[in-house]
């Protein structure tokens, strides 16, 4: 098998992400693999509302300018990182990256540039309309990247058993259940 030299860990800052972060550190630190972190700034944080009346005004489209979203973007990422510092210092090279623009495009263009070897992701349960029409990003990134997509979910929690029929005897002829 051959030995992972770069991971590229895409983070929306939370704690689904955060999984995956811890993941690809402990991955790369086995490895001995670098470790490329992407966060991809929200286009939407770019514009400021400060207060209601402007809004009725219609003086409402004060952008900010690319620079200070992703310098805020950063600054973020940065906070995010920091319970993992000490962990991150220990891997033989590690890097931040912070971009603007399509979150799909981002993360597969960031993985055939870098020629990232893995792409760990841990993708939400919630399973809304918007999943059902078009995935959500982890699969789309599944389909869409140039190299292998490792996802990692929380486990689900297990069902009670009260009121499910349970196998009491598995001979031949006839199975017999009992009602927990």
């Amino acid at each position: 098998m051959t030995r992972l030299q770069k991971i590229l860990v895409p983070t929306d800052l939370s704690e689904h992400s955060r999984r995956a972060l811890v993941y690809g550190s402990r991955l790369a630190a086995e490895d001995n693999a670098a470790l490329v972190i992407l966060h991809i700034a929200n286009e939407l944080n770019s514009w400021e509302i400060t207060n209601e009346f402007e809004i009725y005004a219609g003086n409402y489209n004060q952008v900010w300018p690319l620079d200070r979203v992703l310098s805020e973007a950063s600054l973020d990422l940065s906070n995010f990182l920091e319970p993992h510092m000490e962990q991150l210092k220990k891997l033989p090279r590690t890097t931040k990256r912070v971009m603007l623009g399509n979150v799909l495009d981002q993360i597969t263009s960031v993985a055939e540039e870098d020629k990232a070897d893995l792409i760990i992701m841990s993708p939400r349960r919630n399973r809304g309309l918007r999943h059902w029409l078009g995935g959500g990003i982890t699969d789309r990134v599944t389909r869409l990247s140039p190299c292998p997509v490792l996802s990692i979910t929380q486990p689900l929690p297990s069902q009670p058993w009260r009121g499910k029929l349970v196998p009491s005897f598995f001979g031949w002829p006839k199975q017999r259940t009992v009602e927990i």
